[in-house]
């Protein structure tokens, strides 16, 4: 149908504030149907959460020590994740069987995305072998996680998508063992000494998501996708 093929053409772009972590689990489950039917447009989407837990479908339960805050399976790939005020979430649904079948490929670009985006406000960050995210130089010099990455691939439409720490409490991490590593820290804009505002980050953000997509078109590996 012709309103299906132009619905899939399209990417939209939404802008929220703060969302209950179980309604945008919801809403991205139900857009990823409609994402494969050609029902609905892809979709960028920039929110906040209140202070939530979420599980991955590799968490360990000893690595939950302090269930302060609501615990939510995501049904994504990775460990426990915090996500909470002050920390930019950026979920990413578009049609991968429209691009490159690429799920590694998929990855690195929203790692780049992100990477690029910091640079933009003078922030050095990296991939790192300590494990899937965004990686700086902490106040003592040390690594440390400045943006995490989950995703979930289902029927070659992709769900979830990153995190970055503007300016959240960072005790609240203390709760869990972030991402399954114990041995390295979190760090935000804030704790580096920028005051980024949510409006400032996601005008950033977006000027390169032209960026990003291009980079969707490009295989950098081989991977399946249930």
């Amino acid at each position: 149908m012709a309103t299906s093929n132009d619905a899939r053409r399209e990417i939209e772009i939404r802008i929220s504030g703060e969302v209950p972590y179980r309604q945008a689990l919801a809403e991205m489950e139900t857009r990823n149907t409609a994402i494969h039917a050609g029902e609905a447009a892809e979709l960028i989407w920039l929110l906040e959460h209140p202070p939530v837990y979420t599980a991955g479908t590799s968490a360990a339960p000893a690595e939950l020590i302090d269930p302060r805050f609501e615990v939510v399976s995501a049904g994504r790939g990775g460990r426990y994740t915090y996500h909470g005020p002050g920390q930019r979430v950026g979920y990413v649904l578009v049609d991968l069987a429209r691009r490159a079948r690429d799920v590694r490929g998929f990855v690195h670009a929203m790692e780049g995305w992100v990477i690029a985006t910091l640079g933009d406000f003078g922030v050095e960050s990296w991939r790192s072998a300590a494990g899937v995210g965004i990686w700086t130089h902490d106040v003592d010099g040390q690594e440390a996680k400045i943006g995490a990455i989950g995703v979930r691939i289902r029927r070659w439409v992709t769900m979830h998508g990153f995190a970055v720490n503007l300016n959240p409490d960072l005790a609240h991490f203390a709760g869990i063992v972030p991402c399954g590593i114990a041995e390295k820290g979190v760090t935000s804009l804030a704790r580096l000494g920028l005051d980024v505002s949510v409006e400032t980050w996601d005008r950033a953000l977006l000027a390169r998501h032209g960026e990003f997509l291009a980079a969707l078109q490009r295989p950098c590996g081989t991977e399946a996708a249930e």
